[in-house]
């Protein structure tokens, strides 16, 4: 495989997932781990991606989330305008972190009267700009890859939550598989966020339907509501009808 396919190999999956790790490319692409670690690095020189220890993340994920260069960027801001109606005065919102969510709480009403709760930094400077919005960081430990708290210190609080809504974003979604990512400890914060809210939303761009990664975080049955930039009958999303979930 040429360098160039290489390259375009990597973006696709930094685009759908946000992050890659060395040593799934080094299996998908058939090539040494110094092959990929030298493409990384170029990449990394060239301002298209952030390189991390293990692989590497979005140049969006990484930062302030630039919107210039944010991927999908159309698509996430539809999903965004559909996202906004579930939210109500006086509701318990928690959310993660990711460029979706952000797009998401950009478009907040500005007189809305609610609680967040979440565990992105990020997320939580956007919150700040609503005066009636109360803002609470669930704070630990802070992922440098994923851009949020984590740990013990985090689950612990967490448990401690009865919100009314959870937002989600994910790398991966499939009809038979649920929601998947790669990192474990994220994986653990994710259950522990759908355990800690009577409903449950995934914010989620048409590219990541029917792929799948290596753990598991939920079937599509604990999930409440499935939202994405296609129409809900569109057939792209004919096999996520499962008992439960809402597509919107």
């Amino acid at each position: 495989m040429l360098k160039k396919e290489r390259h375009d190999f990597v973006m696709q999956q930094i685009n759908l997932h946000n992050s890659v790790l060395t040593a799934d490319l080094v299996q998908l692409l058939n090539v040494s781990e110094d092959t990929i670690r030298r493409d990384l690095r170029e990449m990394s020189d060239g301002n298209l991606l952030c390189r991390v220890h293990g692989g590497a993340l979005s140049k969006p994920y990484h930062t302030t989330f630039d919107s210039s260069t944010v991927y999908a960027k159309a698509a996430k801001m539809h999903i965004a305008k559909k996202t906004t109606p579930l939210i109500k005065d006086g509701m318990v919102v928690l959310t993660a972190g990711g460029t979706t969510i952000i797009e998401f709480v950009k478009r907040l009403p500005k007189t809305l009267r609610a609680t967040f709760f979440t565990i992105s930094p990020f997320v939580a400077i956007e919150l700040a700009q609503y005066p009636k919005i109360e803002v609470i960081l669930v704070g630990g430990v802070f992922s440098k890859n994923s851009q949020v708290t984590y740990g013990g210190h985090v689950i612990s609080q967490l448990s401690e939550i009865k919100a009314d809504l959870c937002l989600l974003g994910t790398s991966a979604i499939h009809p038979l598989d649920g929601l998947t990512d790669t990192d474990w400890e994220i994986n653990q914060l994710k259950k522990t966020m759908l355990g800690a809210a009577r409903k449950s939303a995934v914010l989620c761009i048409s590219d990541k339907l029917n792929t799948s990664l290596r753990i598991k975080v939920a079937a599509l049955e604990n999930i409440s509501y499935l939202i994405t930039e296609l129409d809900p009958e569109d057939a792209k999303l004919e096999n996520y009808h499962v008992t439960g979930l809402s597509i919107l």
